[in-house]
């Protein structure tokens, strides 16, 4: 066996050399043991791909497979978005096997499992299937692929979650930058089938996608930025690889953070939709998030970094909203899995609502909270797992950071120190895949994140 390793969401590997045929045919066995031990034969698994070179192959190879083992299999007849196939597993009482890797360069691809409960799978699961890898399962039963449209369900489910009535009266002119991913044939669709207007760009799925990165991040929208800085009164959104993040653009052609989306859908929730119940962030979201639930009476529950932890606590608590630093976000209602076509879906919405600019709500948001917040990240590389415990150690015992005193600290993921100006923390965090430290900083003044990173 290759090497085959899960790490915060699912396994992913480059195509012919750890993605192999051999490989997806252990893994797809583990899942298959996994599911018949804690589902029973006759639970129905969904099968979905997103543009990558190999994915509907290796989605066609797991499904024939998964039908071998004995399994009913429902497999997507086209390429579909992540979050469209974890509602349809919701609704139909479904595990399912999406061939992703997500916002990782081309080369790649992954796969990912999530339960019926339509949320990442938790680490009790993924060690479960990791523990079947190198275990045997004989196949049970005779079972079934049948290709199936999964689009009709998810996005009669989108039209009760948003107001395409108040949509239509925006005057704003929308572009969607395709970015050749997934929800090309979901977000515009959505968007038509509501007749809304817009323009859109890079609207082919190229498994090189387009010679850049399938990651809505200001670098690798260019395209659309140019776009929504020509065109009068305009706002610009995409979405990653797998469409399960977001990306938007305000009038001024800037990258609006997720942290930024987060707050502003929060109030919209509040507001709008007279919801009621926390905010799930994660220890790596802004101080932003805190500052503005505050003001408006809503608790806030924070998660280790990774939706899958999330959407864990959006099961238990069922709050307005959750959501990641990352660009990742869903809603009470929804699935406890991070959507990037129901998040800019709801920005335009909030806007309607409002019957403000994008600047202008990012403007309140800032008022709101009593600053503007700075974030950065900077990755050390160290050689071993006992240089990285010992960086670790010296942050658990500090209480000094840059000249500024640490009020107090928190280890719910690696060690976040938080600052006497009420208004900075650092976190440092090893990745879970590589000898790295991932040290996160936040201040209300970008002169103090570069101390910090000093």
């Amino acid at each position: 066996m290759a090497n085959i390793k899960f790490g915060t969401d699912g396994w992913r590997a480059v195509v012919g050399k750890d993605f192999t045929a051999g490989n997806v045919e252990i893994v797809t066995k583990a899942i298959a043991k996994y599911v018949f031990e804690n589902f029973g034969i006759y639970k129905k698994i969904l099968v979905g791909y997103d543009p990558r070179n190999m994915a509907k192959e290796f989605a066609k190879q797991c499904s024939d497979s998964l039908a071998g083992f004995g399994f009913r299999v429902l497999l997507s007849n086209k390429v579909i978005p992540t979050p469209v196939l974890a509602y349809n597993a919701r609704i139909k009482d479904a595990c399912a096997v999406m061939f992703t890797a997500s916002h990782n360069p081309p080369e790649y691809l992954g796969i990912k499992f999530i339960p019926d409960y339509a949320g990442p799978a938790t680490s009790d699961i993924t060690d479960e299937i990791v523990a079947n890898l190198e275990a045997e399962f004989e196949p049970k039963i005779k079972g079934s692929v049948k290709e199936v449209d999964f689009a009709p369900k998810y996005f009669e489910h989108i039209k009760s979650l948003i107001n395409f009535d108040k949509i239509r009266e925006l005057n704003k002119n929308i572009i969607f930058d395709g970015l050749y991913s997934a929800t090309i044939g979901y977000f515009d669709k959505i968007l038509s089938n509501g007749d809304i207007k817009f323009d859109a760009i890079n609207m082919r799925h190229d498994p090189q996608f387009g010679g850049g990165m399938p990651e809505p991040k200001p670098q690798y929208m260019q395209d659309l930025i140019e776009m929504v800085k020509k065109t009068p009164n305009a706002v610009g959104f995409a979405n990653d690889g797998d469409g399960d993040r977001f990306g938007v653009i305000n009038e001024n052609g800037e990258y609006v953070t997720p942290n930024e989306i987060i707050a502003i859908l929060l109030l919209h929730l509040k507001k709008h939709k007279n919801m009621e119940g926390s905010l799930v962030k994660t220890v790596g979201a802004s101080l932003m998030l805190d500052k503005i639930a505050e003001k408006c009476g809503v608790e806030v529950i924070e998660t280790a970094v990774g939706f899958k932890h999330v959407g864990d606590a959006m099961r238990k608590f069922n709050p307005i909203i959750g959501g990641e630093e990352s660009g990742g976000l869903s809603i009470r209602g929804h699935i406890p899995e991070k959507d990037g076509i129901l998040a800019n879906l709801l920005v335009l919405e909030v806007m309607a609502y409002e019957n403000k600019t994008l600047i202008e709500l990012q403007e309140e948001i800032q008022q709101l909270a009593g600053c503007k917040f700075y974030n950065d990240r900077v990755d050390l590389k160290l050689e071993t797992r006992e240089e990285i415990e010992k960086v670790l150690d010296k942050f658990k015992t500090t209480d000094e950071f840059a000249g500024m005193k640490v009020l107090r600290k928190d280890f719910k993921d690696g060690v976040k120190l938080y600052l006497d100006d009420n208004a900075s923390w650092v976190l440092v965090r090893p990745s879970g895949t590589e000898p790295l430290l991932r040290i996160y900083f936040e201040s209300d003044s970008l002169d103090k994140i570069e101390k910090f990173k000093k």
